[in-house]
Formats: structure tokens, C-alpha cells, sequence
């Protein structure tokens, strides 16, 4: 394969597509699916011939707009329909070449106009299924690029130069990261993509390996070139079982096409990626974690030095990035690292894609520059809260991460400036809340889910998130008392300082940040044993509740 032959095959495509006189993409994402839209498709292709239209009907990933679902973008016209059913099909096909059908079509263009798509680029306008049509949106063009034309370093320069951070959470320095994995010895190296998205409302990595799963591919064949790697693994949790069956039939098809196994593209390089299935265990979207899982073990992190990049996957060095990270790696060799730098805020470069959910309209997939103020993803692009409710509060950073309240709407989303509010980026989920929420059994939800996650390893995280939601639920049952208040407190900076893994580091987020900007909340649970959202039960718990102890005596 030459990139004259990539070329060739878009040329082809393109060919076939320019015979039809419309493209009707039919989003056929995980959230359509479950609205049938798979019948709509069908229900489409039936019409569109009864009716002697010359129109192409596309299976798309995910088009964003989860909340309008299903959705049907009619191109050349782009003119984008929500809400669709089977009943509905005869409609769409009859406006083909007239007007729109209007109480369908969805005119959304705040929502749409103030992103920037760099991951989802090809969101709504591919089939996941079809290699060629990745192809013939410049797909695998990077790879080629990189093989014939770039040494590793320089692969290494460009991703260095884009300032790209890794986006599964901790925001460390992508090039940082692949230069100290191509620096070290030994003669196995390995590439693990984490597709292991466990935080709840979290759709983001999801949506990318079910939408454009070669780009996944594609960026991780390209950090293994940067590396020396030749062998990779994409780790998937099991409950993904269509971005599963999608990443499967495009490892069949690169590999037909000679863009992954042995002598990729006629050069000395050769790569080859295995799907490794997740039991659904949040603590291994850690990376140790996640190393023991897919060499069989069970999945429990461990100290770090060594580092995965000096000795990870069976003791070799390995580079693990999550699925988002590996999809910005081929628009960055295609266009160039200061391209990419030159999108986002001084120190966060490029874009984020977020999953919109909780009280709000535009629930869904957005993908915006760093730096962006949350008024404007909340209130523009997500619509704002619905139902005549005010805005409360933003968690962001999943589980682990923090409220932010309604007087910092104005913050600009960045790694650094979330984490000096009490929060973390995270891999993307931000949950929405209004003035129906109770922040003290928030916190209490997220601290039972971390409680339920832990696995148990270290007794800070063990013991100390059980205390936490012990003392939460005293509170939100009206029994807790200002002890209990001071001894969350002492909790939270004992687990967070004392935990082996991130996911005890931070499980305090949600705690501290609530304590912070809505103690007035846990002060009406304590003192006036009231809830003001109304959503606490304010009658005291069984007589067996177990015993609250000290942090030392959870120690001990």
C-alpha cells in the first residue's frame, strides 16, 4: 500500500458516491440503536426505492446530539433531522430535492457552530464499518506519511510540538510520555490503547471506537512507529459490545489492506493489535491495574516507579494512552504539531470532547477548544437547563472529580484551571445539575461508587471510603452531627494523601468541592435536619448502623 494507492481508493469512492444525487447518514451509535434506528435505516432504503429516488443510505457512528435521537443528516444539503422513526421514512424520502420536512428538522446551530471537531471530524459522515470510506476521508494517510517519510524522532518532534496532553485524565504530556518509552531499552515494546470508560454519564471513548475505530487503530500503529513497538492491545470493557464487534471488523480490514501485521506498506515496520475484553472493573482503567488484566491477573494497581514506559506489560516497557489521545495522532502528522497548538488555551492544547449529560437539554457528545468557558458549553451549546429549573452545579471529571457552582461558569475548562477549583478534566464526562439536586447526597452517590470500585487493595481507599459514606449517610438521614462533619473532613485528606492508586487519591473530589462552595447544604442536614432540594429521607437509619471510627482507627 503507497499512499498513491490510499489516494486511488478515495478517488473510487468518491467516484461512486458523486453517482447519487443525496447521502442520507443514518446514526447508528449505541443511543440511536436503542431507538431502532437500525429500522429506520431499513425502513429508509425501502422507501427510497419505492420512490424512485436517487439517493445512498449510510450507517453513521455518532453524530453528538444524543438527546434528539434518532438522527438522520441529509447531505449535499446537510439538512439534519432528529427525533426520526420508521413511520417517518416515507417523509424524508419524499422531501429529497424540496423542502425539508419541518417538524423534524432540528436547528440546532448554536449547538453545533461553537465546536471545533477534531476527533470527531468524521462523526456523521462515515460508515465504521467500511475501511474504505475511512480512506476516503484521508484515512491511514498519516500512517503512510510517518512510514515513508518521517524518522520516529520526527514523528516524536511533531507530537511534542502539538502540546498534546493525555486525555484519560491525568493530563500528562503526550510526547513526554512516547519519548521516554522510545528511549528505553530492550527488544519487545508495546502499545495498550485504555477503552476502559467506567465513569458513570461517561460516553466519550465509546463513541469514538464505535464511530471511527480506525482512527483509533491508525493512531496507535503511528506511536508504536514513534516507539519501536510491534505489538498492541486495545482494552475494552465487555458492556461495549458494539464498539467490540466495530474495532473487530476493522482489525480484518486493515490487516487485508497491509496497513497492520508484518511489513506495513512495504516497509521494515510491523505492527499488530489484539482486542483484550474488561470485566467491567472501574479500577482498571489504572494503568497498573489494567497491565495486570491483560496479562491475565486480577486487575489491582501498584506502586509506581517503575512506570509502565520503563517496565509495563510483561515487564517491557509499554506506552498506554486512552482512546481520545490516540484519535488526535493522525490529524496532528496530517496538518502539522503547531496546528494543533495552535487550538486551545496556553497550557491545554487542542480540544476536548465532553459527554453532556444530567439536567440538561442537549444531552450528548460535544467536542470544543480548550480554554472554552463552561457558560458557553452549558448554556449554548447544551441549551441550559430545561423545565423552567435553575443551574446549580457542573461536576466534571467523573467520579472522582468536583462541583463547580453556578458563580464559576465563567471559568475557561482547562487542566490546570479545574484543578485549582477543586476538580479534575478527567477522560470527559460533565454532568449538569439544577436546583433539584442535593449536593450532600451527590457527594454521597459518587463516594458509594468509589466505595463499590475500590478494589480493595490499600485500606485508605478500602476502609476510608466506607467511612465517608457512612457519615453521609448519617447526614442525609438527619442523624449526623458536626463530629461527624469534622471527621469527613479528616477522612478526605487521609484517603487522598494515603491511597495507592488515583482512584483513592481522588475520590475525595466530590466530598471536598461540596464542603467548599455548598456547606451551607450539609449545614441545613446537620443543624435543621432538613433537605432543601427534598430529596433526602430525613428518617434515621436502622439501630445497626455500623460504628464510625477515627482515620487513625481506620489505619490501624
Amino acid at each position: 500500500m503507497t499512499i498513491e494507492e490510499l489516494e486511488q481508493i478515495a478517488e473510487s469512492v468518491r467516484a461512486e458516491n458523486a453517482k447519487f444525487d443525496h447521502e442520507i447518514n443514518v446514526c447508528m451509535g449505541t443511543g440511536c440503536l436503542s431507538q431502532h434506528s437500525d429500522q429506520l435505516k431499513a425502513a429508509l432504503a425501502k422507501e427510497v426505492e419505492g420512490q424512485g429516488k436517487n439517493a445512498f443510505i449510510r450507517r453513521t457512528g455518532c453524530m453528538g446530539l444524543c438527546a434528539a435521537g434518532p438522527l438522520v443528516l441529509v447531505d449535499p444539503q446537510e439538512v439534519l433531522y432528529q427525533h426520526v422513526k420508521a413511520e417517518n421514512a416515507a417523509q424524508v424520502a419524499a422531501s429529497l430535492g424540496g423542502e425539508p420536512v419541518a417538524e423534524l428538522q432540528c436547528n440546532l446551530r448554536d449547538h453545533f457552530d461553537q465546536q471545533v471537531h477534531v476527533v470527531l471530524e468524521n462523526s456523521g459522515h462515515i460508515d465504521p464499518e467500511r475501511i474504505d470510506d475511512y480512506i476516503a476521508h484521508d484515512g491511514y494517510k498519516a500512517l503512510l506519511t510517518a512510514l515513508t517519510d518521517m524518522t520516529p524522532n520526527e514523528v516524536l518532534q511533531q507530537i511534542t510540538e502539538s502540546g498534546l496532553r493525555g486525555r484519560g485524565g491525568g493530563g500528562y504530556p503526550t510526547g513526554l510520555k512516547w519519548g521516554t518509552v522510545a528511549k528505553a531499552g530492550g527488544d519487545m515494546k508495546y502499545v495498550i490503547c485504555n477503552g476502559d470508560e467506567g465513569d458513570p454519564g461517561a460516553f466519550m471513548d465509546r463513541s469514538v471506537m464505535e464511530s471511527d475505530p480506525h482512527r483509533v487503530l491508525e493512531g496507535m500503529a503511528i506511536g508504536a512507529y514513534a516507539v519501536g513497538a510491534s505489538k498492541g492491545f486495545v482494552y475494552v470493557r465487555a458492556e461495549y459490545p458494539l464498539a467490540v464487534a466495530r474495532l473487530t471488523a476493522a482489525l480484518r480490514d486493515a490487516r487485508r489492506r497491509g496497513l497492520l501485521g508484518n511489513n506495513i506498506c512495504n516497509t521494515p515496520f510491523g505492527f499488530d493489535v489484539e482486542i483484550r475484553l474488561g470485566a467491567g472493573a472501574f479500577v482498571c482503567g489504572e494503568e497498573t491495574a489494567l497491565i495486570a488484566s491483560i496479562e491475565g491477573r486480577r486487575g489491582t494497581p501498584k506502586p509506581r516507579p517503575p512506570y509502565p514506559a520503563v517496565s509495563g506489560l510483561f515487564g517491557k516497557p509499554t506506552l498506554i494512552n486512552n482512546v481520545e489521545t490516540f484519535a488526535n495522532i493522525a490529524p496532528i502528522i496530517r496538518k502539522g504539531g503547531k496546528w494543533f497548538a495552535s487550538i486551545g488555551s496556553e497550557r491545554s492544547k487542542g480540544t476536548k470532547v465532553f459527554a453532556l449529560t444530567g439536567k440538561i437539554k442537549n444531552a450528548g457528545l460535544v467536542e470544543v477548544p480548550m480554554g472554552i468557558k463552561l457558560r458557553e458549553i452549558i448554556e449554548v451549546i447544551g441549551g441550559g437547563v430545561p423545565d423552567g429549573h435553575t443551574f446549580k452545579a457542573v461536576q466534571t471529571g467523573g467520579p472522582s472529580g468536583g462541583c463547580i457552582p453556578a458563580d464559576m461558569l465563567d471559568l475557561g475548562v482547562s487542566y490546570d484551571a479545574l484543578v485549582k477549583v477543586g476538580s479534575i478534566m478527567g477522560s470527559g464526562g460533565m454532568i449538569v445539575m439544577d436546583d433539584t439536586s442535593c449536593m450532600v447526597n451527590v457527594a454521597r452517590f459518587f463516594i458509594e461508587f468509589c466505595m463499590t470500585e475500590s478494589c480493595g487493595k490499600c485500606i485508605p481507599c478500602r476502609a476510608g471510603t466506607a467511612q465517608m459514606f457512612t457519615l453521609l449517610t448519617r447526614m442525609c438521614t438527619g442523624v449526623g452531627t458536626m463530629d461527624d462533619l469534622a471527621l469527613l473532613e479528616d477522612l478526605c485528606v487521609t484517603v487522598k494523601e494515603a491511597s495507592l492508586c488515583g482512584l483513592g487519591q481522588t475520590a475525595p473530589n466530590p466530598v471536598l468541592s461540596t464542603l467548599k462552595y455548598f456547606r451551607n447544604e450539609y449545614m441545613d442536614h446537620i443543624v435543621h435536619k432538613r433537605c432543601a432540594a427534598g430529596v433526602c429521607n430525613m428518617e434515621p437509619p436502622s439501630p445497626h448502623e455500623p460504628e464510625v471510627k477515627t482515620p487513625l482507627e481506620v489505619l490501624a
